[in-house]
């Protein structure tokens, strides 16, 4: 049979297509959804009004009403737009370390119960092989430095026998 079948990445994962950086997604995105969420609201809060004594509305869409309320009102108050990107955070995170950095790592995380943006950054320093490793927390809403912590690189500790 000359048609065999072959797997295929689809074309968004594909990393030969690969075109520039990654960009990260801004957290403002989480506005729409917490506006639809009170949209519905709105919604069921309409229709319970308006056909009180049915078999299909009942005291359930008021329920609903105020699970989405919440939720709108939450995904709206936590939806911080980002000013930092993660290379301005690897350049506080060496500026509040005090060493020259060499390899370095920055993942986006939350923090806090309105899930404030913040910049996890793990570094090590210049020399080969690093001496001093850190992990920084920045703020990615002010560019703050939250929290950081720097140690001897315990590889490089000779062992006690």
């Amino acid at each position: 049979m000359t048609d065999d079948i072959r797997d295929e990445l689809p074309d968004d994962l594909d990393p030969t297509g690969f075109v520039g950086p990654y960009q990260f997604p801004d957290n403002s995105r989480r506005r729409w959804p917490g506006v639809i969420y009170l949209v519905i609201a709105a919604l069921c809060v309409i229709v319970y009004g308006a056909f009180p004594d049915t078999a299909f509305v009942n005291g359930g869409l008021l329920v609903a009403a105020a699970v989405l309320v919440a939720v709108g009102i939450f995904s709206i108050t936590s939806s911080w737009r980002m000013h930092v990107d993660e290379k301005e955070a690897l350049v506080a995170a060496q500026q509040a370390l005090g060493f020259p950095v060499g390899h370095a790592s920055a993942q986006q995380v939350w923090r806090g119960l309105r899930s404030r943006p913040t910049w996890r950054v793990m570094v090590y320093s210049a020399e080969d092989p690093p001496a001093r490793r850190g992990l920084v927390l920045v703020d990615a809403v002010d560019g703050s430095v939250v929290e950081h912590l720097s140690e001897d690189n315990p590889d490089m500790i000779p062992e006690s026998r």
